[in-house]
């Protein structure tokens, strides 16, 4: 087991500024695309550039691309967010996919930096009552009956099927009239 996320910064789940309760701002805020014209590291940014750069410019009109062309260079790509951070990420011998999946998990970022949770729920108001589970109502003879239990193992509002129905009115039938009763 890896001890790597002991190193990671701790915090609680953030949103910026509740985005998506009105609408949605796309918190990356420019791209940028370094790539060599002639080393074969950079071929799957340049096929990425060449066929799907367009597509990716048009569904993205909030963010700007720019591309920089470098000379004897390992190819990368460096993501700003509306909040200031900067993400950098090595390329070498990306192919055309791999940068299209990794320049589309930049786009649905917020830019927060990757944290370890403290908790798996916040509140900035906590309550004196504690945190509701779907055990908090419940009847407490569920905690001392062993299971499978005949009765608690039925659903709660089960109701009679279509089936049950039609066979109840079939035998009322017969009850009520015993002229076309079939002989047994």
């Amino acid at each position: 087991m890896s001890n790597s996320h002991l190193f990671l910064p701790s915090g609680f789940l953030r949103t910026p500024l509740q985005n998506g309760l009105g609408r949605y701002i796309p918190q990356l805020q420019r791209i940028t695309l370094k790539f060599c014209k002639n080393h074969g590291g950079s071929r799957g940014v340049r096929d990425f550039i060449e066929s799907d750069l367009m597509e990716f410019a048009k569904t993205n009109p909030g963010t700007v691309v720019y591309l920089k062309p470098r000379r004897h260079r390992s190819p990368c790509m460096v993501a700003e967010y509306l909040n200031g951070e900067r993400e950098y990420l090595s390329c070498h011998e990306f192919s055309r996919d791999e940068v299209h999946k990794w320049l589309s998990y930049m786009c649905t970022r917020s830019g927060i930096p990757v944290m370890r949770f403290r908790k798996y729920q916040h509140t900035d108001y906590p309550t004196v009552q504690g945190v509701w589970n779907p055990f908090t109502h419940q009847a407490p003879e569920i905690n001392v009956a062993e299971f499978p239990h005949g009765v608690l193992s039925k659903p709660i509002d089960h109701g009679q099927t279509a089936t049950e129905q039609l066979i109840e009115i079939f035998k009322k039938t017969q009850i009520e009239d015993p002229v076309n009763k079939p002989s047994n």
